[in-house]
């Protein structure tokens, strides 16, 4: 949104959704998005066992699959730079509520890949969330950000 780019999200969740493995393609882009799904991403993020056993194996190669150490363990090589950190662990000592994992996900993934400005990404989340729940999701998109940091 403040970069200046396209970006186009899709989702698929069925009965999945309660514990199971689901799917949300993001495709960004500096031209016109013409087609919203993904075949082969060069970004695959699986925060469940189930999501990793699932897709894993799309991965672009040379890609990057980001994984969570807490909820993954990694079964398979994939043909891509494969980073698994331990984000929910991270989330529960510092932060201590769990809905952030994701937004420390974010932080993980931009600081590995620069894809986004994590100021953007600040800006966003201060128009879209509760105030009251600014702090918190600040202080996982900055250790998510750290996390990346050590692995680089």
């Amino acid at each position: 949104m403040h970069e200046g780019m396209n970006a186009v999200q899709t989702q698929t969740y069925g009965p999945e959704a309660r514990g199971g493995a689901t799917r949300a393609d993001v495709v960004i882009s500096n031209e016109s998005i013409h087609y919203p799904k993904v075949i082969n991403p060069h970004i695959l993020v699986c925060l469940t066992q189930e999501s990793y056993n699932k897709f894993s194996d799309i991965v672009r190669p040379g890609g990057l699959l980001l994984t969570d150490s807490h909820y993954v363990k990694l079964e398979r090589v994939a043909d891509a730079r494969q980073v698994e950190l331990g984000m929910y662990e991270a989330v529960m000592e510092k932060v201590g509520r769990p809905i952030v994992l994701n937004i420390c996900m974010l932080g993980a993934l931009i600081g590995l890949t620069e894809l986004v400005k994590a100021e953007s990404i600040m800006k966003v989340l201060k128009q879209k969330i509760d105030p009251q729940l600014t702090a918190f999701n600040e202080k996982a998109l900055e250790l998510g950000l750290r996390l990346a940091k050590n692995k680089k």
